[in-house]
C-alpha cells in the first residue's frame, strides 16, 4: 500500500504526461521552423544526346522574378555552363520540369530564339542545327539555353535561364 494521500499519485502522473506532450509539441514546432528556412531548389532542365545527359538548376532566375536584358545577356555568357558532346547526326532532347512547362519555355541558341514557346516538358531538335552557320553557329561549340517566360501570354518577360554548352563531336 502507498502512504500518499488519496489521488496524489494520479496527479503526479498527469504532470509528467503534460510535460512530455509540451516537449513533443516543441520538438515538432522546431522541426517545422527549420524546414521552412530551407530554400526550395529551382526546377531542372536536362539535355540528352544518345545515352548521355546533363541537367542543371537555373543559371539565372528561376524564382519567378523578371530578369532584365542585361542579366539575361550576362547569364547567356556563363563560362561554367554544363556541357555535352553532340554528334551532328543525333537528336538533341530537351526536357524540363513541369513547373517550367506550365509557364511556357523556349530554346535559345547564342541568345536567339530557336523554336516556338512550348508548354510541354519535352522537345527535340536535330543535332546538325547547333553547328549550322545558317542558324548563327560558329566554331565547334554552341551555347544553348532554356528560357522560361512569366506566363502563358505573349509576354517577353523571361524569369529563368538554364544555360548549356554543346560541343561538336
Amino acid at each position: 500500500m502507498t502512504t500518499l494521500p488519496r489521488g496524489t499519485a494520479a496527479l503526479g502522473h498527469r504532470v509528467v504526461r503534460r510535460r512530455r506532450a509540451v516537449a513533443a509539441v516543441g520538438a515538432v514546432s522546431a522541426g517545422l521552423l527549420l524546414l521552412s528556412a530551407c530554400d526550395e531548389p529551382t526546377p531542372i532542365a536536362t539535355i540528352t544526346v544518345g545515352s548521355d545527359s546533363v541537367s542543371s538548376e537555373a543559371t539565372c532566375g528561376g524564382e519567378g522574378k523578371t530578369l532584365s536584358a542585361d542579366e539575361i545577356t550576362k547569364c547567356l555568357k556563363d563560362k561554367d555552363a554544363k556541357s555535352i558532346t553532340v554528334d551532328q547526326d543525333e537528336t538533341v532532347r530537351f526536357g524540363v520540369d513541369p513547373d517550367i512547362a506550365d509557364k511556357h519555355w523556349t530554346i535559345l541558341m547564342n541568345g536567339q530564339q530557336l523554336v516556338e514557346d512550348s508548354d510541354k516538358t519535352y522537345r527535340t531538335v536535330p543535332g546538325s542545327v547547333f553547328f549550322n552557320a545558317q542558324y548563327g553557329a560558329q566554331g565547334d561549340s554552341t551555347n544553348v539555353a532554356v528560357a522560361v517566360r512569366d506566363g502563358k501570354d505573349d509576354s517577353q518577360n523571361i524569369t529563368g535561364v538554364w544555360v548549356f554548352e554543346l560541343k561538336k563531336d
